[in-house]
Order: structure tokens, then C-alpha cells, then sequence
């Protein structure tokens, strides 16, 4: 056995061995956080604990299966022993042996948010209410803050609070949707991803048997990211390590991005009050990133007030200064990064070593634009996932549906599909007869003739001989590649994709051949115990898109939203489209809190970086059909100007079109020879001044943009990021109108009306 402490640093090395009480672990970015985790199991496992009393919590499947064979590396195949993997399959796995008590067969379904958004537009239907105002994306979002915050249906429909929020956003049937919801998935013997943590919860809540159970047996707990855990998630972690207190949290406050998710920050930053005899251990060398990028991270993060004490710092090489870079347009900026790219390659880089990072997933149509007419590979993270796929989809509602006849949503998808001759009208009887005679659809599905006569019910009874076949497998023990593979043919699903010989048909056809191959992939691997179908269904359900698999070729340059980058590092870092009201975004700029978020999520993008990073923000870009002008983001002003680069370059002629020969990007100093040609208006970013003391602006309370064309000389005003200035003059340039607003903290400022959100004092 290898001395794996001797690789430690000494606060990494002093993580790992404390191993009674309660810890954290505050880990910056680029610390050998995954590393500590990892030879901390290991050191308890040395040290005489059983692999099955520890309890190992992440937030990615890939994450704890990169820690498990880490650990196998050094202690053996004892390491499959352990409880690991994320809140979600842990959870899934507690409730699959113990959720009986809460009247859940063993076999339950778990609704994706297709399955939950599909439910909730037919209950909203069935209702007669609006699909505009009730929008099943709002009414799912609003049932999930609930179940985040362990607000059951009956609590919310007692709370009058709710009532009046609801009624005053004009949604008075929220609560009697919620109460619907939840009574058609419990009568589909189905969870969405909220019910794990929200019935784990009623689980250990009202069965103290099956809490005791856990506590005694999970002698340590571990959860990684706890920055980013709800209230849900760490109120259970805290209940099953009640009994020992051998909890170890592991997170950066800094790298706080999800609250969208219902992440509470508060958890990390309020831990020791729960804990008064916390152990806390910094880890705060930045492996991974030069020293300029590691301090150009911290004078940004510098400006948020809610924060831990901690100083990252860099012992790798200075590096070079962050670029920055002004684009004319959105377009010229995919154009001037793609040059970037091009130019990186030729010093030896590969397309892998190269990341683009936006805000928005809107963003990516000009960089693939401009990589697809430069022969650069590319691949998008946060696409389509392979399991969201149409035709993916509809193989596993009919396998869903054969371990599970409940699962209404599985039945509504694959009762026409392919096409039986049964009407929507015919699909929708056969659910309300269901719903009025309190049984499950397959108890009408499979007496159909008790209840439906004439050609339709032909083809219910040719559908139900069908499942018959399918469970008839199940009830026999068969794998669930084998009962795939009887599915995938017998349904006519296969046949219908082969015979369409259309370019798409060919690649829907070779998904479900892929699904099949992996589904065998599952059988054969040895350390699936379980081969059974209700197991691979479990395993398909709680995949994120991080856990799935590429294609196998891994040069690519690879294009994501920050958010999905968190965790991830490359050689040399793009972050695009760095505009106020884009990043930070228009929608978080109502609150200090808000704020704070965008920032740490520009830290966490700008630490993603290893070698190399590069900032952009384009002049102009196209918002929803429409040409805006955009000012470049607070957050270019805030990161300490001697950390950034404002050189000049351009991009030669001709480059976008065809890829350039080697000899055509060669670059000229300033001032000798012939001036480098470049695309229109391709230029730097002036010189950003050093970040200003003053605080940003925060908007008043009521802060309402007000009507601006009788504005005057003279007027007060109030700008949501400036702050309040007086106007000093107007001018009228055609149709477009200007005010010059001196500013009380950052001076003289020039804006257009049309653009700018004002209001008037």
C-alpha cells in the first residue's frame, strides 16, 4: 500500500485525518479537494471502519465513481462496499427498501421533468384553468420550492400566507394543483426528483425505527459541494449523523451558484452553529490556476459580504495577464474567439485544451457558427441530453410501464406509439375512468372490454396482450436486456425506426441500438449485482447530463453555461459575453443577495482556468429579435486592472470564410510594418481602471424605470447600477435621444433612452 498521506500538503493531510467530530473542509478552487475526499476514505478505511458504515454524498454520479475507483486504487475492492454517490440515488435507494411505510411499492417510477410538466398540463386541463397564466414551468417550480423547503401540500394549502401570494399573482388553484399533483404521483407509485429528499425526510420524520436504523448504520457521513445543499438535503444528512457527529462537510462559499435550485448558502456559512465543537481545516493553494488568474479571482470575490475568511493563493508560475476583449457585435465575437482558438492550436494546443463559457445556452449560436467555418470540432455540454430523445424516451416509457403498471405518464406515452389507432380522446377516457373508479389505468387497460367496446378497444386488448408479455419476463427473472431487447421488437417501435431511411430516421434508429448496447453494458458489468430492469431504470432515471458519455472522441472544443462547468478545468478559458444585464444578469440585479450570486459564478468561471484566460463583450448583440447596445460588465471594472491585458490585435482578412494558411496569422507589433488587417471594428477593451472602493449600487426597493421622454436638465435621477445623478444636458441625434448624467459616485456618464432604465426622482 502506497504512503498516500505523503502527497498532502499539510492542511490537506490534517483534513484527512481527522476522523472523530464534526469537520469542515472549506476548499478553494483548484485545492485537491476530490484528492482529500478521497484518502480520507481511505484512511478511515485503514483505520478499521466498515466500507458499509460510511456514507459518501455528491452532486454527480461521475463524481463518486471517479472517488470509488480512486480509492479501489489504494485500498482494494473493499471500496465498492461503500454508500456513495449523489443525494438523490442514495435517497432513491432508502426509499426503495424502506418507502413501504410510506405506501410505495419497491418498484416505484421517478418522473423526469418531462413526466412532471406532461402531469401537471393535464391536471391543469382536466381543471378548465389557463395553461397561459397557470404555466406548468411556473406552477412545477413553485411546487418544488415547497417540497425544497418540506412544505407538503396540506401545509401549503393552510398556510394563508401562500394563499394571498398566489391569489395576488392572480393563481388562486396553486394549492389545489399541488394537492392533485401529489395524489396522481402517489397513485402512479411514482417520485419526482423533490420527493426523494422530501420523503426521505417524512421517512426518518415519522419512522424513528427506520432513522435509528441509518443512524447506526452510516458511523460517517461525508457530503461534498455542501455549498450547494437545500434545506431538505441537510436536514437529513444532519439527522443521520445525530447519534455520532461524525459529519465532514466539504465546499467553497465562494462557489455558491445554485440557489436557483433552492441551494441555501446559509448552510456553509451558518454550519458552526449547529456544530460548536467544529473542526475547520482551509484549503487554500490553488493547484490548478497561475498566479495571475488565482489573484485576479480574488480581488473580484473580494467584494462580496457574505463570505468565510480564507486566502486562496498560487505557488504554480505568474502566467500571462487575463485578455480582455471588445467585439463589434455577438457575431464578430464568435469570429475574434475562433480565431483565438485557431492561433492557440498552432502553439500546440489541442481543441480539448480550449473551454467557452456563457451565461446563457442562447449564446453558443455564434461561436458554433464560427468554429463550424473554421473545421474547428466542437461539442455543446447541456444540449439535448441523449436520454431526453424522443425516441430514447419512448423505449424506456414502455420498460418503465412493464415494471411499473401505475405509471401513468409511461402509459400516456406509449398507448399510440407507434401509431395503434387510439385517439387522445380514447386515452384521456381511459385515465378519467381510472381516476373515478380509484384504480390504476392498466386495471382498465387490461379488462378494457368492462368498460370500452368498438374498434379502439381492438387495439387497447392487442396493447395489453403486449404488456402481458413484457411483465410475464419480468415475473420470470429475465435481465433487462433481455427484456429490452423483446420490447424494442415487439412493440414495432424498432421496425418503425428502421424503415424510415430518412438521414434522421437513420440516427433515431442507431440511439435505441446504442441504448440497447448500453443496457447489455449494464448486464454484463460485474459490479451490477442487480441486473434486473427496475435496477437499470433506477440507474437511467438519476443520470445528470455530466454523467452521460460522449462519443468517444474527446478533442473538441467544448462550449457550456458556467453553471455546468462548475468542477471542470481546461488549459485556457474563454468567458463570452460579458455585458451588464447579460452576465451579470438583468434578472439578478434586485438584490444584494442576487448580486453576489453572479459574482461568485464569474469566480467560479474565471477559475476554471489553468494557463490562460480570456474575457469578451460584444457592443451590440441581438436580444429577442431585436438590435441592443450593451455596456460592458460591472464585473470588467471590479477584477484589479493589473492583472489585465488591453493589448490590440485583429483578425487577418478572410479568416472567418475559409480557415487561415499558418503564414496568414502572424502577428506585428504595434507600429512596425504593415498594420495587421482585421474584420470591422475589432479592437480591445480601453483600459479598465483599477476596481473603485465604493460599493455597487444597489436599487431602491421600489426602483421602477420611469417614462424618460419628458426627461430634462436638471432632473434627478436614479440608474440601477450608477446609482443617482442629476441630468446635465440632452441631446437629440435624429431619433435617438441622449442624456449627459453626472453621477454622484461614478461620474459623468452618457446614455441613450432608449437603452437606459431610469428613474425619476
Amino acid at each position: 500500500m502506497r504512503d498516500y498521506l505523503s502527497e498532502l500538503n499539510e492542511p490537506q493531510r490534517e483534513a484527512v485525518t481527522h476522523i472523530q467530530g464534526p469537520l469542515m473542509i472549506i476548499a478553494g478552487a483548484g485545492s485537491g479537494k476530490t484528492r482529500v475526499l478521497t484518502y480520507r476514505i481511505a484512511y478511515l478505511l485503514d483505520h478499521g471502519v466498515d466500507p458499509f458504515n460510511i456514507l459518501a454524498l455528491t452532486f454527480t454520479n461521475k463524481a463518486a465513481q471517479e472517488m470509488r475507483e480512486r480509492i479501489e486504487r489504494i485500498i482494494g475492492p473493499e471500496a465498492r462496499n461503500l454508500w456513495m454517490g449523489t443525494f438523490h440515488s442514495v435517497f432513491a435507494k432508502i426509499l426503495r427498501i424502506d418507502g413501504f411505510k410510506l405506501g410505495y411499492t419497491s418498484n416505484f417510477t421517478i418522473y423526469d421533468t418531462d413526466d412532471s410538466k406532461s402531469l401537471l398540463r393535464s391536471i391543469i386541463k382536466e381543471m378548465q384553468l389557463d395553461d397561459k397564466t397557470y404555466k406548468p414551468n411556473y406552477v412545477l417550480n413553485r411546487i418544488s420550492g415547497a417540497k425544497n423547503n418540506l412544505i407538503s401540500w396540506q401545509m401549503y394549502n393552510d398556510n394563508p400566507i401562500f394563499q394571498a401570494e398566489d391569489t395576488a399573482a392572480q393563481m388562486p388553484e396553486l394549492g389545489r394543483i399541488y394537492r392533485t399533483y401529489a395524489m396522481r404521483c402517489f397513485s402512479a407509485n411514482a417520485m419526482d426528483f423533490d420527493d426523494l429528499l422530501f420523503n426521505t425526510n417524512v421517512l426518518f420524520r415519522d419512522h424513528l425505527d427506520v432513522l435509528n436504523k441509518y443512524q447506526h448504520k452510516f458511523r460517517h457521513v461525508m457530503v461534498d459541494e455542501f455549498q450547494d445543499t437545500n434545506i431538505s438535503q441537510y436536514l437529513i444528512t444532519r439527522k443521520l449523523a445525530a447519534v455520532t457527529q461524525n459529519i465532514c462537510v466539504v465546499g467553497d462559499d465562494a462557489q455558491s451558484i445554485y440557489a436557483f435550485r433552492g441551494a441555501n448558502i446559509q448552510n456553509i456559512l451558518n454550519f458552526r452553529k449547529d456544530y460548536p465543537d467544529l473542526k475547520v481545516v482551509k484549503l487554500e493553494q490553488n493547484y490548478r490556476s497561475t498566479k495571475n488568474i488565482v489573484n485576479a479571482a480574488n480581488s473580484l470575490i473580494a467584494r462580496n459580504k457574505s463570505q468565510l475568511e480564507k486566502t486562496i493563493f498560487s505557488d504554480n508560475e505568474e502566467g500571462a495577464r487575463i485578455e480582455v476583449i471588445r467585439a463589434m457585435s455577438d457575431n464578430e465575437e464568435g469570429r475574434i474567439i475562433s480565431h483565438e482558438i485557431f492561433e492557440g492550436k498552432l502553439t500546440g494546443l489541442k481543441n480539448n485544451d480550449f473551454a467557452i463559457l456563457y451565461r446563457t445556452n442562447a449564446q453558443s449560436r455564434a461561436f458554433e457558427e464560427a468554429l463550424r467555418k473554421i473545421n474547428i470540432p466542437y461539442r455543446i455540454i447541456g444540449g439535448l441530453s441523449f436520454y431526453q430523445r424522443k425516441e430514447i424516451k419512448d423505449i424506456l416509457a414502455y420498460l418503465r410501464f412493464t415494471a411499473n403498471q401505475k405509471d401513468e405518464e409511461a402509459f400516456k406515452r406509449i398507448i399510440n406509439q407507434p401509431k395503434r389507432g387510439i385517439g387522445d380522446t380514447t386515452v384521456a377516457k381511459i385515465v378519467v375512468t381510472a381516476a373515478e373508479q380509484q384504480v390504476s389505468v392498466w386495471d382498465v387497460v387490461s379488462h378494457i372490454r368492462n368498460f370500452f367496446e368498438g374498434r379502439a378497444a381492438n387495439a387497447i386488448e392487442g396493447f395489453a396482450d403486449l404488456v402481458r408479455s413484457y411483465i410475464l419476463m419480468l415475473e420470470e427473472g429475465k435481465d433487462a436486456h433481455a427484456i429490452a431487447m423483446h420490447v424494442a421488437k415487439t412493440s414495432g417501435l424498432l421496425h418503425e425506426l428502421y424503415m424510415d431511411k430518412t438521414v434522421e430516421g437513420v440516427a433515431r434508429h442507431e440511439n435505441v441500438q446504442e441504448l440497447l448496447n448500453s443496457i447489455r453494458a449494464f448486464v454484463d458489468n460485474d459490479e451490477n449485482e442487480d441486473k434486473s430492469l427496475g435496477a437499470f431504470l433506477q440507474t437511467v432515471s438519476l443520470l445528470t447530463t455530466a454523467d452521460e458519455e460522449d462519443d468517444g472522441d474527446n478533442d473538441k472544443v467544448t462550449m457550456m453555461t458556467i453553471h455546468g462547468a462548475k468542477g471542470l478545468e481546461f488549459r485556457h478559458v474563454f468567458v463570452v459575453g460579458m455585458e451588464e444585464n447579460l452576465f451579470p444578469s438583468q434578472m439578478m440585479l434586485k438584490s444584494r443577495d442576487d448580486l453576489e450570486e453572479e459574482r461568485r459564478l464569474f469566480y467560479v468561471a474565471i477559475t476554471r482556468a489553468e494557463k490562460k484566460l480570456t474575457l469578451s463583450y460584444a457592443q451590440q448583440r441581438y436580444t429577442w429579435g431585436k438590435m441592443t447596445f450593451c455596456e460592458p460588465s460591472r464585473f470588467l471594472e471590479e477584477i484589479d486592472s493589473k492583472y489585465l491585458l488591453l493589448g490590440d490585435k485583429g483578425i487577418p482578412q478572410g479568416f472567418e470564410a475559409a480557415g487561415p494558411p499558418a503564414a496568414a496569422v502572424t502577428r506585428r507589433p504595434a507600429g512596425i510594418g504593415e498594420p495587421v488587417k482585421r474584420a470591422p471594428a475589432a479592437s480591445h477593451l480601453k483600459p479598465v481602471q483599477a476596481a473603485r472602493p465604493v460599493e455597487a449600487h444597489v436599487p431602491t426597493p421600489d426602483f421602477t424605470p420611469s417614462d424618460t421622454r419628458d426627461l430634462k436638465a436638471g432632473d434627478r435621477v436614479e440608474h440601477p447600477k450608477f446609482g443617482f445623478g442629476e441630468v446635465k444636458k440632452m441631446e437629440q441625434m435624429g431619433a435617438t435621444a441622449k442624456a449627459v448624467i453626472q453621477f454622484e459616485k461614478e461620474g459623468e456618464k452618457t446614455l441613450l433612452l432608449s437603452f437606459a432604465k431610469l428613474r425619476i426622482i
